[in-house]
């Protein structure tokens, strides 16, 4: 105690000895120090697609993850964010998870949330899954060098249109007019509708275009292609028709409409053909890099890859509801017949 007179006062020196004391007697009490506990890494997880229409695709990526050490809930914390379609969302969604300061952005769902991740950082390491071409969407420099602060997959989802409508009017002949849902709003879709334009054009069919961004337009695309008298319906790789599968698919079936999709979803939901690059075998590409880049990979160091299997999906049940009859040719070169 300090009373003014310095009486009763305690010296440092002697608070030192009277301690070197107490730790050198019988009772001497235990001054333990804990380690801190290391903190997880956050993975952002964006997508232009919804949850319930990304199950298989989260599974796969959430495996790839966990083959390189990276469990979500043990040693890895996801914030998932989910524009459900409405692209006009995802750079406030990308902005919230770079103020989260996540260790990674996983940008999926198509080349709007890849753009978006990149215009909110130039720093955070970005994985994408996209159907367009990263180099001229200034994501990357190369192929085998990204070179900046992301890499990842491209999916060539948005390139393979002309093959889609080959591949439907090889399954209905007979179609007289062919529809095509595009959406407007996705950045290849300019791409797209020329793709699809360009090949209606060599198979000599014409081609009737509906235009849908949002629910409103997408009613409004179907009684277009309703109106028109389309035989046959090509619906465009996009982001925002996968959220709105089941309605889709519910359309076709109920107007007797033979139609071909980018994703094996719709046909294991009961469309009747799906054609396109295997999405989840993709997402499990980007789990992978993810993890790999959270153990101390650079982006730089990974590679873009492109998908190497292409699935052609053809549900029979939904043909024989249709009276369409599939040749034994186009079975046998179907990846897989649903029964």
């Amino acid at each position: 105690m300090i009373d003014g007179s310095g009486a009763g006062f305690m010296k440092r020196r002697d608070f030192i000895v009277l301690l070197g004391g107490a730790a050198s007697s019988s009772v001497a009490p235990a001054f333990v120090v804990r380690a801190q506990p290391a903190a997880v890494p956050v993975l952002g997880f964006m997508s232009a697609r919804s949850p319930e229409d990304s199950v298989r695709e989260l599974a796969a990526f959430r495996r790839g993850l966990e083959e390189h050490g990276q469990t979500e809930g043990r040693n890895l914390k996801i914030e998932y964010r989910w524009a459900r379609g409405d692209y006009k969302q995802l750079p406030a969604l990308a902005a919230e998870l770079v103020g989260l300061k996540v260790n990674i952005l996983m940008a999926g769902g198509g080349d709007g949330s890849a753009l978006a991740a990149k215009a909110a950082s130039s720093t955070v390491p970005i994985v994408f899954v996209m159907g367009g071409d990263p180099i001229k969407a200034g994501l990357v420099d190369g192929y085998n060098r990204p070179g900046r602060n992301a890499t990842g997959c491209v999916i060539l989802s948005n390139d393979i249109e002309a093959k889609r409508l080959g591949l439907l009017r090889e399954i209905v002949p007979e179609a007289t007019l062919f529809g095509a849902m595009v959406n407007p709003s996705f950045p290849p879709a300019a791409g797209q509708l020329q793709d699809l334009e360009t090949a209606a054009a060599k198979i000599g069919r014409p081609l009737f275009i509906a235009k849908a961004s949002n629910d409103a337009e997408l009613d409004a695309g179907f009684a277009a292609l309703i109106g028109a008298g389309v035989n046959a319906l090509i619906v465009a790789s996009d982001p925002y028709f996968d959220t709105r599968r089941t309605r889709i698919i519910d359309f076709a079936a109920g107007h007797r409409l033979p139609a071909i999709y980018h994703n094996r979803g719709y046909a294991i939901e009961g469309g009747l053909v799906s054609y396109g690059p295997n999405i989840p075998g993709a997402y499990h590409q980007a789990g992978i890099y993810c993890a790999l880049i959270l153990n101390g990979a650079q982006p730089d160091d990974l590679p873009v890859t492109q998908p190497t299997q292409f699935d052609f999906v053809i549900n029979l049940k939904t043909a024989e509801t249709l009276g369409i009859s599939i040749s034994p040719q186009l079975l046998a070169r179907a990846d897989e017949v649903m029964e």
